[in-house]
């Protein structure tokens, strides 16, 4: 930053030591931030005609004094002041609060252009602002800034306006000539004035797309050079797999890939055969086939002669990605186990000598994977599916059992595009955005609360043809705060309903995790043919069986989490269906529900879901690993977000980044911001 412009805010005429503070408390501490402080939103001062104009809307007219200014007092020391004003035909009456010393000021004959809100019965105007006599017509468009203390409007723009015509040219830019001339973006210094005294809306549409575009491009140049460097300091395996081998084997499946899965595999092989660690996130929707492509990923890693590890939430998913995996290397010689804390003894002393000799290829289990007695020979990949759901420090245990493993992970949580390259800029992220052929669409419903005795005959005929059922409820408990249905009192109520004719289990997050899995695994092998729960089954085992969905008080949940819900079902040959039970009061939560009911598309819905919480809310607490904008939006301006990371990524593979003068104030801003090592470079 030029000294200059690092100068005090007191260097400009109005602003003593108190104005400095309250500045200060508004982050202004020197005439950069001033200069920096844009508004956050533009008011239109255009002048209408008052034919066009509506009630109680914000308008801006300018006429002339036609009477003397009058002032009523009332209360304690109030008043109310009078100005009669002739706009073109119309004889106007402008109305100012505690505005009393104006009265001096003002004389018949006067021009005067009052800003305020309009009474089109009274033909009245209720004052907000006022310019008499101005020497010319004010911007069409003028900007609003967020305040504190006594600073007005009018004296922080005499601030910029003073620190723009004083320090103006010390304003440095900080973008690469060739982006500037790529996208044609005005230079920092017309941004801000552009920004600051518009004249008309093309400009602030101008100036915005700079700054946001600069806002992504720094944020990103951090993100991706870490990236970079923290890749090329992790020398990985060189995984040299047989390429015939696996071919042979995608070919021996007993369907075709999709081509968002090949896509996935060829990406996934590129990095196992990188002299660099592998570090990439895979995304896809439930039922999208992930497992395949886990299942690929591993065999690939024990043809290059190495040993593979899949950990998994809980026993039961254990379970099935080691029955599911069993069958898929079937016709291979590879040797597959599963292990939870419920294998002991002679079973478990037996997996872990085979696996320290490597005659364990692959080993899929829970947690237990990380405890200290668990030792492979040879581990060059290791995969956590729902990562989420595991802390840093187990996933890093399990990445320390073996020599610079590669490591994938997975969710079946659809995460925003915009979302993905931000919380994890770190990594590489693939997405599988296709359902295989033939799977039927889970048909969705939206039914009121009234509705409920023709749900439940719906889950009656559903269960008489011998299927399964889900109900999902927000709660555990009755709550004094929140009127929802809790899962007890469903429970309760579903057992009079079908008593003696179905067996219903009760599910949540209180019971101890042994109960958890028992219930779970009654229900998937159908001892339990209705399940009441809260969403601890959100992602949890693969019941084919299951057909029917239904959420209790479903506006109560984001579009992600109700896609997450409706994902446990449809597994099957059968027709499956999703019903939303709820009342919503809110515009938001009948959105929700029209959109739940109108796509199955997991993407489509976490970019919908994200337009309507905000990134902030999107993982259902406060993202502390999310940043924060002066002026760029992530949802709004992904566009934007998703060019600059493009264009640092570029960047920073360029020879020339590295070592040209042009690129120096870039590095030193890497420096600078902790990215590379050491005090400044040039």
């Amino acid at each position: 930053m030029n000294s200059s412009l690092e100068g005090s805010t007191t260097l400009l005429n109005g602003i003593g030591e108190e104005t400095a503070q309250t500045l200060s408390e508004m982050g202004i501490e020197n005439i950069h931030d001033l200069l920096n402080y844009l508004p956050y939103r533009y008011e239109d001062v255009r002048l209408r005609d008052l034919k066009e104009v509506s009630h109680g809307e914000k308008i801006t007219i300018e006429g002339s004094v036609h009477s003397d200014p009058t002032i009523v007092y009332y209360g304690r020391k109030k008043n109310r002041l009078v100005i009669h004003l002739l706009v073109d035909r119309y004889l106007i009456k402008a109305v100012f609060f505690n505005r009393a010393f104006l009265k001096g000021k003002i004389s018949i004959g006067d021009t005067i252009i009052v800003s305020g809100k309009w009474d089109k019965h009274r033909l009245t105007i209720t004052g907000q602002d006022i310019q008499i006599n101005p020497q010319e017509r004010t911007n069409d468009f003028e900007p609003v800034y967020p305040l504190k203390g006594s600073i007005t409007i009018k004296a922080l723009k005499r601030f910029i306006a003073q620190a723009f015509r004083e320090f103006g040219d010390f304003i440095p830019e900080t973008l690469p000539p060739d982006l500037l001339i790529k996208y044609k973006l005005p230079s920092r210094k017309d941004a801000l004035k552009k920004i600051h005294f518009p004249q008309d809306l093309s400009e602030v549409k101008e100036a915005r797309r700079r700054l946001i575009y600069e806002e992504f491009f720094f944020f990103q140049l951090k993100l991706q050079a870490f990236r970079k460097l923290e890749r090329e300091a992790s020398i990985g395996l060189s995984q040299q797999y047989n390429l015939k081998q696996l071919k042979k084997f995608i070919h021996s499946l007993p369907f075709e890939l999709t081509n968002a899965q090949k896509k996935v595999v060829n990406e996934i092989c590129k990095d196992l055969k990188s002299p660099y660690k592998m570090n990439r996130l895979l995304q896809g929707d439930v039922g999208s086939g992930k497992t395949i492509v886990a299942a690929i990923a591993l065999y690939a890693s024990v043809t290059a002669g190495y040993q593979g590890a899949l950990m998994v939430p809980t026993e039961i998913l254990a379970e099935q990605h080691f029955s599911s995996l069993k069958s898929l290397f079937e016709q291979t010689d590879i040797t597959i186990e599963w292990l939870t804390s419920s294998v002991k003894g002679k079973k478990r002393e037996e997996i872990l000598a085979k696996l320290a000799t490597g005659e364990i290829n692959i080993l899929i289990g829970t947690h237990a994977l990380i405890q200290q007695d668990v030792i492979f020979e040879k581990l060059g990949l290791v995969i956590t599916d729902e990562q989420h759901r595991f802390g840093v420090e187990q996933r890093r245990v399990l990445r320390e059992k073996g020599e610079k493993p590669d490591v994938l992970f997975m969710t079946a949580t659809p995460i925003p595009r915009t979302l993905a390259i931000t919380v994890f800029g770190e990594m590489d992220v693939s997405v599988i955005n296709e359902m295989p052929a033939g799977r039927k669409k889970v048909e969705t419903h939206w039914v009121k609360h009234k509705m409920l005795n023709r749900v439940l005959e719906f889950i009656d005929n559903e269960l008489a043809k011998g299927r399964q059922a889900y109900i999902i409820c927000p709660l555990i408990e009755e709550s004094d705060k929140l009127d929802v249905q809790n899962a007890i009192d469903v429970y309760e109520l579903l057992s009079q309903y079908f008593k003696d004719k179905y067996q219903i289990g009760l599910m949540h997050g209180k019971l101890p995790s042994k109960e958890k899995e028992d219930v779970m695994r009654a229900f998937s092998v159908n001892q339990i043919q209705l399940l009441v729960s809260t969403t601890v089954v959100e992602v949890g085992v693969n019941v084919p069986n299951a057909s029917l969905m239904v959420v209790y008080d479903a506006e109560r949940f984001g579009l992600s989490q109700l896609h997450q819900l409706r994902g446990r079902v449809g597994r099957g040959s059968e027709q499956s269906y999703c019903i939303l039970l709820a009342d919503p009061k809110s515009d938001v939560g009948k959105e929700r529900m029209r959109i739940m009911t109108e796509t199955t598309d997991g993407f489509e819905l976490s970019e919908r879901d994200l337009e309507l919480r905000g990134p902030g809310d999107f993982f259902g607490k406060k993202q502390s690993g999310l940043p924060e904008f002066k002026i760029a939006d992530m949802v709004h301006d992904y566009r934007a977000l998703e060019t600059a990371r493009n264009d640092t990524a570029t960047l920073l593979e360029q020879e020339s980044f590295w070592e040209s003068p042009e690129y120096a104030p870039l590095r030193n801003y890497l420096s600078k911001s902790g990215v590379l090592k050491g005090e400044k470079l040039d």
